[in-house]
């Protein structure tokens, strides 16, 4: 993996995090689960990336 890739998915994950941490504090349902949706994706980017490495 590569460390502008580690970034980029770090920074997802952060900021579905945030977005998930407003839509709890505004009670916005469809925020909460768009942060939670990005911080899956970025879960799944980063294992798929250590998968990749392991094979090199």
């Amino acid at each position: 993996m590569s460390g502008e890739d580690k970034t980029n998915n770090k920074i997802e994950e952060l900021g579905g995090k945030a977005k998930e941490a407003v839509g709890n504090a505004t009670g916005d349902k469809d925020l909460q689960a768009s942060g939670q949706k990005d911080q899956t994706k970025s879960n799944l980017k980063q294992a798929g990336e250590k998968v990749k490495d392991a094979f090199k």
